[in-house]
């Protein structure tokens, strides 16, 4: 696992093997912000990772210059990871939390400008996911919510849906705040 494009770009992100996780491809991960390039100002986000796992797409955002990120996961070993990660690269924006992603987004206040969520595929309430953000005050008016997930999930008839993309066997569904 590398990192894309930025200032930590090459960068080699080297979890243990241990861990529970099952990151997003570097093929999928250069798709994801080739397309992120034209949509937003990276300098500008506050990012909130959910189901981080190896924080490969919260170190991704860091490395483009994002003003905030902040990774939630349950796994410890994950957050350890993490934390470990940012301190050798010198990343003070991120912010690693270990909680249950359902119970953070009961009890946050924050307001995030972007919010992406990789939750395993065979999760079950996947498909309540983009419910439960866009009707939450988590995300900002003009903010942009991404779902990683599996291709049997079907998002198009959302009235947030955006866009989705697909990169091989990992799907990206994007969502806008209407509000």
């Amino acid at each position: 696992m590398r990192i894309v494009s930025g200032k930590y770009r090459g960068r080699r992100l080297q979890p243990p093997v241990n861990l529970p996780v099952r990151p997003t491809t570097d093929f999928a991960k250069e798709g994801l912000f080739n397309v992120l390039n034209n949509l937003v100002d990276f300098s500008s986000l506050n990012v909130l990772d959910l189901f981080t796992g190896t924080g490969s797409i919260a170190f991704e955002f860091v490395s483009r210059g994002v003003e905030k990120v902040m990774a939630i996961d349950a796994n410890h070993r994950c957050i350890d990871f993490i934390k470990k990660t940012a301190e050798t690269f010198g990343a003070g924006n991120l912010k690693p939390v270990k909680t249950n992603v359902y119970v953070f987004l009961r009890h946050t206040t924050g307001k995030f400008d972007l919010i992406f969520a990789d939750p395993p595929y065979e999760m079950e309430g996947i498909s309540e996911l983009p419910d439960l953000i866009l009707s939450s005050a988590l995300l900002s008016s003009d903010g942009l919510f991404i779902l990683e997930h599996a291709a049997h999930h079907k998002f198009e008839t959302h009235p947030c849906f955006d866009q989705r993309r697909v990169y091989g066997s990992v799907n990206f569904s994007f969502f806008k705040n209407k509000t």
